[in-house]
This record gives structure tokens, C-alpha cells and sequence, in this order.
């Protein structure tokens, strides 16, 4: 179930490995969407504040994991494309030992952290103990979530991006059923959707290990493989780490754009949660995208067959502008009923501000592609630092327009994401060329000695 990406047409090879990353995301999106409709049909509007309330901190917490076990997998990608599966193995090694550190320490931190981050957050005083219980079991599950995204990572290093689709398909469907019995018949309000998520992310998790342990001779591991060894510990954490900074720093301008809503009103906080629940679901292709190139850089960097990079990103751009292009006029015709999804009669008449909210939102979907096609191409090629300053201008963009909100209200919130979005692909896409030649110049300057040398 390997692919390998550095063969063959790209446009169909991206195709190939990222329709079954779109569905792994789209049910990894179902967790979340499944929980925000049954809170918000069968609990209220207030409850759905109180989940989406947090949703900026969660992104903040579980993107930082989530971004540091991605980055541990693009050496494996690295040395998949190279041939190299002794180093392979070793650097899958490394990666366990520095995941399962991260994320003991991220768990233990956020969950005695979280009281005080809902109050320095501003979240409203009548849902802030569904807030606390909601997010304090999504950090206390934080393992679950490192363990299937470092697994999945390195699956879709080898070119396996179907496996954790399969799990993720298994486990969203473990999720439905567990929201039904937890908040439904148990009664476990906003807790039973955080445990029913968080026990269905361990599933998914356990699974891809399995598939890994099981599934991949190239993988089998000799006890000199498990052996720590700084350089390689080194290069892992320059990837991972500045790939989990990199949600971090962009979640944390979200968490000021989080709290300056929170400022306005639960009403306001009902309407963002709706909006942004219907925005990242169709979000999801345009992550597929990123992920892919992760991979596709990786891989072809190894193999040194640079002329693919350019071609690559040509495709994935085509591909880009004709989603964002279509995803546009879905919504357009069909906006209210999606944002109907997550609410309830009661909060009917916030249907004008979540559709203004995601409008705005989806009519900039094109400047968010390019966003992901890039900064994940970049850090595929070994350039995460680089790509790390993109969420620094994102966060600033977001920080400078929170402090806005109060003033002009509920509007600039709505802006906030596309000119984020903007700012960094204004870097991104010259950094892009930037680190080709950087790949490249070393190459060329080989070839003309050894010309001159003939």
C-alpha cells in the first residue's frame, strides 16, 4: 500500500494520494460536526456557544500536536523517497520517543491550565462551566490525538493514505453512536461529546499503529533501530516542532479573535460556532491539498527529482482555484440550510450572521489554497522554520483586527481570516521559490564542475 510520488504525472499521482486524505479529513471533521449538531438540536444554543467557545483554544492545543507529529514524518518521507529504510526505521524510532514526550507533557499542562485559559479567554459566565467540561476532556484525551496523527503521518510518508482513511470511517461511526448514548440516553450534556470524540480518536489511533506494526516489513524494527541518537532527535524536533508552532501561532491570533466575539455576546459566539463548523468542513479539501504536498515534497526532495516540484504545484493551484471556485456557489444556493444543521428553532434568527460570516469566509477559499499548497510544500522540502513565519503574519493579521472588533463590531471578525490568508501567501509563495533554489543552486554548481572537469 505504499505510493510512490516521485514517478508518473503529477496531477494524477496528487489525485491518487489525496482523495483518500480529502475523506480521512472530511470524517475527521465529522467528529466534530456530528457533536456540534446534536449539542446544538438537542441542547441549545447555549450549549453550542459553550463548545464553540473553546474551538480556538482546541485548534491552539491539538494543532500544536497534531502539527509536531506531521513534521516527525517528513524525514521518514525523506528517506522513503531516497531508498534509505534502515534510516527510515530510525527515524520512525525517534519520532515514537519524542511524540509520546510531547504528548504527556501537552496533557498534563492544558488540563490543570484550563480554568485559567476560559477566564483569560473572556468566555461568558453562563457557559463557562460547559466550556470547562467540554475542552478540559478534549486535553485530557490529547494522547489519543497524538497517537493517531503520528501513526497516520508516517503511513502517508510511505505513500499509504488509505489506511487511515479506514479508521477514521470506523471511528466516526463509533463517534455518532457514542454521542447517542452519552448525550441522549446518559445525559452527559457537552461532557458526552468531548468523551464520545475523544474515545473515538483513540480507535482511529490504535488502528493505524496496528496497520504499521503489522502491515510494513520495511518497518520491522532491530533493537539498534530504537537506539537515541541527538542528531537524528535534532532533525526531528527542527520539523516537528516548528510545524506545531506554526498552529499555535496562528491559533493564538485566533484565540484573540475568539475572545474579542466572546466580548460580544453569546448570541455572536452561536452565530461564529455555526459558521465555522459549516467553513471547516469545506475546508477540508483545500487541507487535503496541503497534506499531500507534505508528502509529494518529501518524497521528491529525497529522490532529488527537483523539475517535479514546480510541476506539482501547478497542478495543486489548477486544483485549488477550481474548489474554491465551486464551493462558492454551493454556498450561495445552499448557505442557510447548512448552518440550519447546527442550530435550533430557537436560534434561528442568528441565520443572517453566520451566513454573512461564512460568505466572506468562502468567497477568499482561494487564498487559503494557496496557503496550504505552499507552506506544506515548503516544510515537505525541509523548510519548516521558513514556513513558520506564514503563521506568524497570519496571527498578527488576526491579533491587530481582534483588538478592532469592540470598535466596529461584528464584521471585522468576519474579515479576519481572509487577510490573514492574504498576508501569508505574500510571503509563502516567494519563500517557496527561495528554498527551490536553494535545493537546486548546490546541484547546478555540481553538474558544472563535473562539465568543466570532462
Amino acid at each position: 500500500m505504499t505510493k510512490d510520488l516521485t514517478k508518473g504525472r503529477p496531477m494524477p499521482q496528487i489525485l491518487s494520494f489525496g482523495v483518500p486524505v480529502l475523506f480521512g479529513y472530511l470524517f475527521q471533521q465529522l467528529y466534530s460536526v456530528v457533536d456540534t449538531a446534536i449539542v446544538g438540536k438537542t441542547l441549545g444554543g447555549a450549549a453550542l456557544a459553550a463548545v464553540g467557545s473553546t474551538g480556538s483554544i482546541n485548534f491552539l492545543v491539538v494543532g500544536f500536536c497534531c502539527g509536531v507529529c506531521g513534521g516527525f514524518a517528513i524525514p521518514v518521507a525523506q528517506q522513503f523517497g531516497a531508498g534509505d529504510h534502515q534510516e527510515l526505521r530510525r527515524y520512525v524510532a525517534g519520532g515514537v520517543w519524542l511524540s509520546a514526550a510531547i504528548g504527556a507533557v501537552m496533557t498534563l499542562a492544558t488540563a490543570l491550565l484550563c480554568g485559567d485559559i476560559l477566564t483569560a479567554m473572556n468566555t461568558p459566565a453562563d457557559i463557562y462551566q460547559r466550556s470547562y467540561a467540554y475542552i478540559q476532556t478534549i486535553f485530557v484525551g490529547l494522547p489519543a490525538y497524538v497517537l493517531y496523527n503520528f501513526c497516520a503521518g508516517v503511513l502517508r510518508s510511505l505513500g499509504d493514505s488509505r489506511t487511515p482513511v479506514i479508521w477514521l470511517v470506523a471511528a466516526s461511526l463509533v463517534n455518532i453512536v457514542l454521542d447517542v448514548v452519552f448525550i441522549l440516553s446518559c445525559g452527559l450534556d457537552v461532557f458526552g461529546a468531548a468523551l464520545a470524540t475523544v474515545l473515538s480518536q483513540a480507535l482511529a489511533g490504535v488502528g493505524c499503529l496496528l496497520r504499521l506494526m503489522r502491515g510494513y516489513p520495511i518497518l520491522k524494527m532491530e533493537r539498534g533501530d530504537w537506539r537515541w541518537n541527538w542528531g537524528r532527535m535534532g532533525e526531528l524536533c527542527l520539523m516537528g516542532l516548528p510545524m506545531g508552532l506554526q498552529y499555535s501561532i496562528t491559533a493564538i491570533g485566533s484565540v484573540m479573535m475568539q475572545t474579542a466575539v466572546n466580548g460580544l455576546g453569546t448570541v455572536y459566539v452561536t452565530a461564529v460556532t455555526a459558521a465555522s463548523k459549516v467553513s471547516m468542513f469545506l475546508c477540508c479539501p483545500l487541507d487535503a491539498m496541503g497534506c499531500t504536498m507534505a508528502t509529494y515534497g518529501g518524497q521528491n526532495v529525497g529522490a532529488a527529482k527537483w523539475e517535479r516540484l514546480h510541476q506539482g504545484v501547478r497542478a495543486c493551484v489548477k486544483l485549488g482555484a477550481a474548489y474554491s471556485a465551486l464551493s462558492m456557489a454551493l454556498l450561495l444556493l445552499f448557505a442557510n440550510q447548512l448552518i440550519m444543521l447546527f442550530l435550533d428553532v430557537d436560534s434561528a434568527q442568528l441565520l443572517p450572521l453566520a451566513r454573512q460570516c461564512l460568505l466572506i469566509q468562502t468567497a477568499f477559499f482561494f487564498l487559503l489554497a494557496l496557503v496550504n499548497i505552499f507552506r506544506f510544500l515548503i516544510q515537505g522540502m525541509g523548510f519548516s522554520p521558513l514556513a513558520t513565519l506564514a503563521g506568524v503574519l497570519e496571527m498578527a493579521a488576526r491579533a491587530g483586527l481582534a483588538f478592532l472588533v469592540p470598535v466596529f463590531g461584528f464584521t471585522v471578525a468576519c474579515v479576519s481570516s481572509p487577510v490573514a490568508w492574504l498576508l501569508a501567501d505574500a510571503f509563502l509563495v516567494p519563500a517557496y521559490f527561495y528554498c527551490y533554489r536553494r535545493l537546486t543552486q548546490p546541484q547546478a554548481a555540481k553538474r558544472k564542475l563535473a562539465a568543466a572537469v570532462r
